[in-house]
This record gives structure tokens, C-alpha cells and sequence, in this order.
């Protein structure tokens, strides 16, 4: 099992940036994927972005995004810090939401599908005002 914590959250004016940070801890060497998922009040929780964190090379694309956030979210990780990163920059007001991070060992269909990560974060509260 992984363990996640998210942080970097907090309140920005539309326009704004904010980096969200996940660190996992526990058993990650099997850790495939690790994504970005959100839940605005009253929604229910979206994909944002995911990106593989595997050793085995395989072809495919390495992060997904979606399409709401193509252009202004960036997800990274760092290997070694067993950290991955969302940043999030021309932040509008309807990106307001709980940000949780999530990781698999799974080899995903798809990659910003919920059913497809198993273990989740407490999730971290970004604000945008206009």
C-alpha cells in the first residue's frame, strides 16, 4: 500500500499559479501511475492530470490531461523524491475544488479514470477568486 500527502494548496485571484505537491511513502516501487483528481462542491471528482512512474519503458505517452486544463496544468515527477507535482498556472475560478493525488499498479486504460488508482490522498483545497 502507498501512502500520499498532498500540499501546495491554498486561495490565488484568477490569473494565479499555484505547484501542488504529493509525496508518497509506503511500497512505491510497484507504482505505475500517480494522477491529479479533483471535486468541486456539488460534482463529482474529475480527472485532471496522471502520469506514468514505472522503470519499464513502454511506449506510450508518459502524462494525460484534461482538456479543461491542456496549456495552463503541468504534471511532473521526481523519481528519486517519490514525488509528483501539478503546476497550475492562468488558474480560473472553476478550477476551485479539493486536488487529491492518487497512484496505481495498474497498467491503466485510462489513465484519468478514477476506478483506476487505488490509493488516494486527504486532498488539498485550491480557491480561485475572480
Amino acid at each position: 500500500q502507498v501512502q500520499l500527502v498532498e500540499s501546495g494548496g491554498g486561495s490565488v485571484q484568477a490569473g494565479g499559479s499555484l505547484r501542488l505537491s504529493c509525496a508518497a511513502s509506503g511500497y512505491t516501487a510497484n507504482t505505475n501511475y500517480m494522477g491529479w483528481f479533483r471535486q468541486a462542491p456539488g460534482k463529482e471528482r474529475e480527472g485532471v492530470a496522471s502520469i506514468y512512474t514505472g522503470r519499464v519503458y513502454t511506449g506510450r505517452g508518459s502524462s494525460y490531461y484534461a482538456d479543461s486544463v491542456k496549456g495552463r496544468f503541468t504534471i511532473s515527477r521526481d523519481n528519486a523524491k517519490n514525488t509528483v507535482y501539478l503546476q497550475m498556472n492562468s488558474l480560473k475560478p472553476e478550477d476551485t475544488a479539493m486536488y487529491y493525488c492518487a497512484a496505481t499498479s495498474r497498467w491503466v486504460r485510462s489513465p484519468l479514470a478514477e476506478a483506476e488508482f487505488a490509493d488516494w490522498g486527504q486532498g488539498t483545497q485550491v480557491t480561485v477568486s475572480s
